[in-house]
């Protein structure tokens, strides 16, 4: 019997989650709701799945097993912990949330009700960023030196005014770091491991009437020894393909979007020719580079396809809350650093501040 999903958030990112699910054998989407119904009643016409006015009926409904949740980022808690507490499943867009003390109450309340919770990080199971893991996991690399992620984007004005929630502290947890450039910042230290301290300056350039950052950079010591760099920006005008750099003694590889650009190794193997014909055949668009909504869903297709597997199967989504929250706690650590203009080392647990931290200066 198909798996019966409902979407919590009706937005944009809604529609990208609806696709996926529609892709899905032995899925469906069966019911969504937003805080604003009208906007639910559309998600409805588009998709045939029932719309909801109240979260409660959404959660009561035996029909869904599996929720998705697309809210403001400040506002993933509380239906995940509702749902969580009806027994439903809980996958949640990224960030998991914005501190780290929300992020450990999702998490709880996923461990207490005894569901399973994934966080949205669809770039991980992109082909490209699998190749990069496996040559990590093998040594490929040799001693890892630098490793760089590079998110160098565009967003218009009007883009922040589109929304009273874009660009704030409280709902938004931040700006080009915590919104856009989170996804590398996941992939970055999945591939190169715990970062164990930052140093970093963030600033708002080019935008008005925000809260938060458009320009960020961050110098990083990884736990293995290697140095690195996260550079976001929303106002790189036209906008640039997110970038992962991996450097070694042995070996580089540099990835663009979903594409390898770079790949070249001290000791060839017989893989590296498939990797070179890929590299060939360069595909990738602009992403969400210069529009937000020029994303594929194809990750998230996957993501859930790898949750749907946990459930029938009794494993651990791949990307789980712990999984989620590290690169809450790595943004935090930046912000903390640029606010301070001191290094921060990880992790942040040590610092009950920064446990409940919203926004800089703030006490919660």
């Amino acid at each position: 019997m198909a798996v019966g999903f409902g979407i919590i958030g009706c937005g944009m990112i809604a529609r990208f989650h609806a696709r996926a699910i529609g892709e899905i054998r032995g899925a469906h989407l069966a019911a969504c709701y937003d805080a604003v119904p009208a906007a639910a009643q559309k998600l409805a016409e588009e998709t045939g799945c029932r719309a909801y006015a109240r979260l409660e009926e959404l959660l009561a409904d035996p029909a869904v097993e599996v929720v998705t949740i697309g809210t403001p980022s400040g506002a993933h808690l509380e239906p995940a912990v509702a749902a969580a507490r009806a027994g439903k499943h809980v996958i949640v867009e990224k960030p998991l949330e914005i501190t780290l003390k929300r992020c450990d109450a999702i998490i709880e309340a996923c461990e207490r009700a005894g569901v399973k919770l994934a966080t949205i990080f669809p770039s991980r199971f992109h082909a490209s960023s699998q190749e990069l893991k496996r040559a990590v996991e093998a040594g490929r690399f040799g001693r890892l030196t630098l490793a760089d992620a590079y998110v160098k984007w565009y967003r218009t004005q009007a883009y922040y005014d589109s929304g009273a929630w874009r660009g704030t502290w409280e709902l938004d947890g931040g700006g080009a770091l915590m919104n856009q450039a989170i996804h590398s910042v996941d992939l970055l230290t999945w591939l190169a491991g715990p970062v164990v301290e930052v140093a970093a300056r963030t600033a708002l350039l080019a935008h008005e009437r925000i809260a938060v950052e458009d320009t960020a950079a961050a110098v990083v010591r990884f736990a293995s020894g290697a140095l690195g760099t996260i550079e976001a920006s929303t106002a790189a005008y036209p906008g640039h393909l997110k970038r992962i750099e991996l450097h070694g003694s042995e070996g580089s590889a540099v990835m663009e979007e979903e594409d390898i650009v770079f790949w070249q190794f001290a000791r060839a193997q017989r893989r590296d020719q498939a990797v070179h014909e890929a590299m060939s055949r360069r595909r990738s668009g602009g992403g969400g580079a210069g529009d937000p909504a020029a994303i594929g869903h194809h990750g998230h297709r996957l993501l859930f396809e790898d949750v749907l597997r946990a459930i029938r199967k009794g494993g651990t989504p791949a990307i789980d809350g712990q999984e989620g929250r590290r690169s809450v706690e790595i943004i935090l650590a930046i912000y903390k650093s640029a606010e301070t203009g001191r290094p921060v080392s990880l992790p942040l647990k040590s610092d009950p501040k920064l446990l409940a931290r919203s926004r800089p200066g703030s006490k919660a």
